[in-house]
């Protein structure tokens, strides 16, 4: 007879450089995205506030923190899901019944990116550490319980949500620099729309990367490497501001 939980979950990209990306596919990837989860939260505010109670979870990504180069417009709505939660969250704070909680995971071993599109010439896989999307799926469970603002899934999550609150520049180059010789060492493929018109074929929990995966050593090491460089830049700067 009521709801008591309403997960926003849809989300679709698009791989490539902005240019080389068509006009509608951004546009698709930002309606599906931004307003799938607006559309959604329409639905069952009203509810929530009838009841004067009930947790809306919005499903975001690292994305909404750290700028993702080759996927411009799924970065550009995953900060909008941010702020749209931050805002409604402010606009429910009369009601403290209701609760709209954020979940950050970084790359999930889901088959979303195979089924997403892709305008970049090359195989695209995300990056290691990828998270088992059943952990993902348990931290979703446990918001029914005991909600709350904010979680983030996957050890990359805070180091990178730092970096850009400290050097954001330095970030987006590094990232940048490292997107690209990925893509350039990666295997040639064709230009796809994937999902963003057609329904998505060969559903499953798991995308298959995990098995793919090289040891995350490297990336653990480079985050923590670039944290301490942000760090130091920050400080650096304040403190010649400060003289």
């Amino acid at each position: 007879g009521h709801v008591d939980m309403w997960i926003n979950n849809v989300g679709v990209g698009a791989v490539g450089r902005f240019e080389d990306t068509p006009l509608e596919s951004h546009r698709r990837v930002v309606e599906a995205n931004l307003l799938g989860h607006m559309h959604g939260a329409y639905a069952i505010v009203p509810h929530f506030r009838a009841r004067g109670g009930g947790t809306l979870v919005n499903m975001i990504s690292l994305g909404g923190w750290v700028a993702t180069p080759f996927a411009t417009a799924y970065t550009a709505s995953k900060f909008g899901i941010r702020g749209f939660s931050e805002s409604l969250r402010a606009e429910l704070s009369d009601c403290p019944g209701i609760h709209v909680c954020e979940v950050f995971p970084t790359f999930v071993d889901s088959p979303g990116m195979s089924h997403g599109a892709n305008y970049s010439g090359h195989r695209v896989a995300p990056p290691p550490p990828v998270v088992d999307p059943r952990r993902v799926a348990n931290a979703l469970v446990a918001l029914a319980t005991r909600p709350r603002a904010r979680t983030y899934i996957g050890a990359p999550a805070r180091p990178g949500i730092l970096m850009h609150a400290l050097a954001p520049n330095l970030m987006a180059r590094v990232l940048g620099w490292v997107g690209a010789v990925a893509m350039r060492r990666s295997a040639p493929a064709g230009r796809t729309d994937g999902n963003l018109f057609e329904p998505s074929r060969g559903c499953a929990i798991d995308g298959g990367f995990r098995q793919k995966s090289q040891p995350a050593g490297a990336l653990w090491l480079g985050l923590g490497t670039l944290a301490a460089v942000a760090g130091a830049v920050y400080l650096s700067s304040n403190a010649r501001s400060t003289r």
